[in-house]
């Protein structure tokens, strides 16, 4: 039986016809693949940020605290496990706090209880720390306390951040000339580490000294 005359003409059809369906099937996945990729990029997915910013409070990093021995003369080291924080300033809030709360090894506190901390902020080398009034008011008093509240706070902040180098005292947002009369307060405060003693000391109390009075 002689072969139809069309059957060349379905050869060549059919030659040219696979390679553009595997071309238009490309395409099209890859349009539906780019759909799928924009769809992800713009829909927030829920719960992520959530988990990460959960995964990141649950880990603690170790600061160093200082407070003073019961017999008022130095500073002696605390380690403490803080949580870890996305920004300075809120790291060093969470160790302004812990300074206030006092210390867990039978150490003296350097800073009233009844203080609030305002605020904390950071420019360059400088971290400026706000107080409530009761950094003055409820302050003991005495030469050797007030260097002690100074440099404790001043060795605190810049043995845990070594890029900043000068510590800011306010109280109420304002700039003060002095805590009880003793240390000047009117420029920032460098870091002195002549006070601090290695060693831990027994349980002891604020010492509460006549204002003015040296110890």
């Amino acid at each position: 039986m002689p072969k139809s005359y069309h059957e060349p003409n379905k050869l060549k059809q059919q030659s040219w016809r696979k390679p553009l369906i595997l071309w238009g099937s490309l395409v099209v996945l890859l349009f539906c693949v780019g759909l799928v990729v924009g769809y992800l990029k713009t829909r927030e997915i829920p719960g992520i940020s959530t988990v990460v910013e959960e995964m990141a409070s649950q880990q603690n990093r170790e600061m160093i605290l200082y407070f003073a021995s019961t017999d008022g003369q130095a500073l002696v080291a605390e380690t403490r496990m803080v949580k870890e924080c996305q920004r300075d300033e809120d790291c060093l809030r969470d160790i302004v706090e812990a300074l206030i709360a006092g210390p867990q090894s039978g150490l003296v506190p350097i800073l009233p209880a009844e203080v609030a901390l305002h605020e904390i902020t950071v420019a360059d080398s400088l971290v400026s720390v706000d107080f409530s009034r009761e950094l003055i008011t409820a302050h003991p008093g005495g030469t050797q306390s007030e260097l002690l509240t100074i440099y404790a706070l001043a060795d605190t902040l810049t043995v845990n951040f070594p890029h900043l180098r000068q510590v800011r005292i306010l109280v109420n947002g304002a700039s003060v000339t002095t805590l009880k009369g003793h240390v000047d307060l009117r420029q920032p405060i460098n870091p002195d580490f002549s006070l601090v003693e290695e060693g831990l000391a027994p349980t002891g109390k604020m010492i509460s000294l006549p204002e003015g009075r040296d110890e």
